[in-house]
């Protein structure tokens, strides 16, 4: 017997795509499993191209010539491309993303925490934001990054290894208790 499943437009999170420089293939491969909107930049949008993946937008003043004939435009209209695309897919009532870029600016993501599920890929660390109370299983001896400032923060199954890295202790739960709305996480991946 086998299972079939209907994948409703914007159910599962659309995928932008900063930066392949860092990224590995089979991971990608697995962000596009249940092919989602893809969204990119025309300098990133050549490296996608070379895999053979359909790209659905990019977020440029233009399209280039040589793009893709169905690809659509996202005006950037002097705003970042993380802010234009992240603008576009809420406005566009989606609910999630994954994100893939080369470099990591926090900056670039707080005002979105709340407002739609984020979780960015960068290099060897996926990251995410997490409300207090967060907990999530994993290995012993994994390391947890606290990406964003914290106050009255409480951890169980963690070790600190300093300020901001943590290691989990056993297999098993952990969970973080903060003060702040969200807090950004980096696992290793």
């Amino acid at each position: 017997m086998s299972s079939h499943h209907i994948v409703r437009e914007k159910q599962e999170p659309a995928l932008l795509v900063l930066g392949l420089d860092t990224f590995d293939a089979e991971l990608l491969g697995q962000l596009l499993e249940w092919s989602p909107t893809v969204i990119t930049t025309p300098a990133t949008a050549e490296q996608i191209n070379a895999y053979g993946i359909k790209i659905d937008l990019v977020v440029a003043d233009a399209l280039e010539p040589e793009t893709q004939s169905d690809v659509k435009l996202i005006a950037a209209g002097g705003g970042s491309t993380v802010e234009t695309a992240l603008n576009y897919l809420i406005a566009a009532d989606y609910s999630a993303v994954n994100i893939v870029t080369d470099e990591f600016k926090l900056g670039d993501f707080l005002f979105y925490a709340d407002k739609i599920n984020l979780v960015i890929f960068c290099r060897n660390k996926k990251i995410f934001p997490v409300t207090s109370g967060f907990s999530k299983w994993k290995p012993a001896g994994e390391r947890v990054e606290l990406l964003s400032a914290a106050t009255g923060i409480t951890t169980e199954g963690l070790t600190a290894e300093s300020e901001a890295v943590y290691i989990t202790t056993a297999d098993g739960f952990y969970t973080l208790q903060f003060e702040e709305p969200f807090l950004f996480v980096a696992e290793e991946i």
